[in-house]
């Protein structure tokens, strides 16, 4: 459970908690009750990101390290194109009807601050889809690859310089992208603060829970490695567990902020 005292953050007015190491499970519990409450309108969230990935593999299917960086890429943008299910938890959580229509422009309470959020995070979205392609070309042998080839080689690590090169360099931008986005998006939806402070904010939350949070990650990137290998069928339903988790993990990890006045 999250103790009582709160921790100093890195900007007045969000003090941390720490948590122990069996949180995760209890964010997935109250994501999954989240999602059989309102399960249409998550599930619709859900069901956009599988779409959206099956245009990037429709679209990119003859370039396959390009649709590998994108598509995996895509995912790191994942903190920002929730936000609308961190809504539908808010608002039932705030005593609202978890309606979808709502949550669709929920990104208008705090504008500026999402989409400079977002704006950073494409860039690096977009930097490793290069370093992507840019690892294939140098390590891949064998040709230009196809989706079941690079499963293959992963799998029985027959070339084990890409493999390590290819997903060391990943985990970095990955590592990266969760630090500063754990909790900082439902923070900017929740308090409207900016964009900087969210992110320090974020990287403070790791630095005091850093067990809890590193298994927290690997319930996501295990989750997206089914999504990847239900060609992206499993997001339809893993996407709004983890974001509705996510929003459970800040309410755990974020003091409530003061009253006012």
């Amino acid at each position: 459970m999250a103790t009582e005292t709160p921790q100093p953050a890195a900007m007045a007015g969000v003090n941390l908690r720490r948590i122990d190491s069996g949180a995760p499970l209890r964010w997935l519990a109250r994501g999954w009750q989240d999602l059989r409450r309102h399960p249409a309108a998550s599930l619709f969230y859900g069901a956009c990101f599988a779409a959206s990935g099956w245009l990037l593999y429709f679209v990119f299917t003859a370039a396959y390290p390009l649709f590998a960086g994108l598509t995996s890429g895509f995912l790191l943008l994942g903190p920002v194109l929730a936000i609308g299910l961190y809504d539908l938890s808010r608002r039932e959580e705030a005593g609202l009807p978890p309606l979808l229509g709502p949550t669709l422009v929920a990104w208008r309470r705090n504008l500026a601050n999402l989409g400079l959020f977002a704006a950073v995070i494409a860039v690096v979205m977009l930097i490793w889809a290069r370093a992507s392609m840019v690892i294939f070309a140098l390590f891949f042998d064998g040709g230009l690859p196809t989706f079941g080839d690079v499963v293959r080689h992963v799998v029985t690590f027959a070339q084990p310089e890409f493999t390590l090169i290819y997903f060391g360099v990943g985990g970095f931008f990955a590592a990266f992208i969760y630090a500063i986005a754990v909790i900082s998006v439902p923070l900017m939806l929740d308090r409207q603060v900016d964009a900087v402070s969210a992110g320090i904010a974020s990287i403070r939350a790791v630095s005091l829970n850093t067990m809890p949070l590193a298994l927290w990650a690997l319930v996501i990137a295990v989750f997206g490695a089914i999504g990847f290998a239900t060609f992206f069928v499993g997001l339809i339903v893993l996407i709004p567990l983890v974001g509705h988790g996510t929003w459970h993990a800040y309410r755990d990890l974020v003091e409530p902020a003061a009253p006012s006045g």
